[in-house]
């Protein structure tokens, strides 16, 4: 049995995740995409990746449709990234004013780090006034670790000492060499599956959503719709952050920049 990827199974793979979850994958990332779905293939002894992806669209098939996009996903993060949208988190919470719940939402949380990082911050500025961080991602598998909450020590060198004390507990034991994130702060985030490619569930308004590192793998037009559908759900003073990567020059008219990667509506 051999598993060539073809150009013309790697244009299917492509067809199938652009429209599972709107991502764009070049043709550089052919060789991603074998090392990622191989073992798929010779677990339902296929030959060929064609044959995979008629697998994935037949409906019988779901879940192993699930697998293949949380393979196909990429979940490269760590804690306190881009610390200027921390900073402002700081700001945005000290200025809160009393009453409603503080809410962030984490569009893309991968396994965890960011929207911990966030209730840390919220924790520490809020000094106990309610918040509530929703974390979402496309991928069942990362939102599986996410809950677990459970890290290599090398993954929280960004965490600043003070929280690392008051938020984190280091492993002992069998554990040494890992943290785990406090159950209090743990409670503080609520985790659910979304596609942001589709239309989002109830999720209410937010004071900041945080969708940073994602937009590069969608093309333009999936990227003016998904800005739309999130930023829907800001509070009229919130703040919008994306990746410093990234920019939304003439895609969201909607909104206006208030400093590098942070935009506000407009």
């Amino acid at each position: 049995m051999h598993n060539v990827l073809s150009d013309q199974d790697f244009g299917e793979v492509q067809r199938f995740i652009f429209d599972a979850a709107g991502i764009h994958l070049s043709p550089a990332k052919k060789a991603l995409v074998c090392g990622r779905l191989a073992r798929r293939l010779q677990a339902h002894k296929l030959s060929r990746y064609g044959e995979y992806v008629a697998m994935l669209r037949d409906v019988r098939h779901r879940a192993e449709a699930q697998i293949a996009v949380d393979l196909l996903t990429t979940n490269e993060t760590y804690f306190f990234r881009e610390p200027k949208h921390f900073e402002l988190l700081r700001q945005l919470a000290h200025g809160a004013q009393g009453g409603q719940p503080f809410r962030v939402w984490s569009a893309a949380c991968s396994t965890g780090e960011e929207p911990y990082s966030i209730a840390m911050v919220l924790a520490d500025c809020l000094k106990g006034r309610p918040f509530e961080v929703v974390a979402t991602d496309i991928s069942s598998r990362v939102l599986e670790r996410a809950r677990i909450a459970h890290y290599p020590e090398q993954r929280t060198q960004h965490i600043p000492p003070d929280y690392l004390r008051r938020f984190c507990l280091r492993g002992t034991a069998e554990h040494a060499g890992t943290l785990l994130v406090d159950r209090a702060l743990r409670q503080q985030v609520r985790f659910q599956q979304v596609n942001l490619n589709e239309a989002l569930p109830s999720l209410g308004q937010f004071d900041a959503i945080f969708l940073r590192n994602v937009m590069i793998y969608f093309n333009t037009e999936t990227k003016r719709q998904v800005v739309a559908r999130v930023t829907a759900l800001l509070k009229p003073e919130g703040r919008f952050c994306i990746g410093h990567s990234e920019n939304l020059h003439a895609i969201a008219p909607g909104l206006q920049a208030v400093a590098p990667s942070i935009y506000r509506l407009a």
